[in-house]
């Protein structure tokens, strides 16, 4: 195993693993089949999250809070990808423009902009999912005893 790999207690593809797990609800609020406030949408969000958190306990990695913000930031270039992908499709034909001053620059150049701003925010957003249930998962760590892999079933 890798020095990197070591500290985070998995292998590259599981990390990239556990952050395709939040994938689907971009792709289904994109294209408008979820409708947030409901519990399909809750289950999609927090499911997710909740699975991080498990696999965290149940490997206990030398370093959960970093291992967490790296699942994150691989969900992060998901949400970044979905996004992208689905603009058309999230936007119904009628894509979004720059109003105020900046309404009058040619519209390829809005969406260049527009779509650069939105994959910066998913960016961020799935490093700051993962600061948040990584703090979670380190803290639950901390209080919650490792179970004993040697002792019998």
């Amino acid at each position: 195993m890798t020095g990197g790999v070591r500290q985070l207690g998995f292998p590259w593809p599981v990390l990239v693993g556990l952050a395709a797990l939040a994938a689907p609800r971009v792709v289904l609020h994109d294209l408008d089949l979820i409708q947030e406030g409901t519990p399909v949408n809750a289950l999609l969000v927090f499911g997710p999250l909740a699975i991080w958190i498990a696999a965290v306990l149940w490997r206990r990695p030398p370093r959960p809070f970093l291992t967490v913000v790296v699942i994150g930031a691989f969900y992060g270039v998901f949400l970044a990808a979905g996004h992208q992908l689905l603009w058309d499709a999230a936007f119904g034909g009628a894509a979004p423009s720059l109003g105020g001053n900046l309404a009058d620059v040619a519209p390829a150049v809005q969406e260049v902009l527009l779509r650069a701003a939105a994959a910066v925010s998913s960016l961020a957003t799935g490093v700051v999912v993962g600061v948040l249930v990584g703090a979670v998962a380190a803290l639950l760590c901390r209080l919650l005893p490792a179970r004993d892999r040697h002792a019998a079933p």
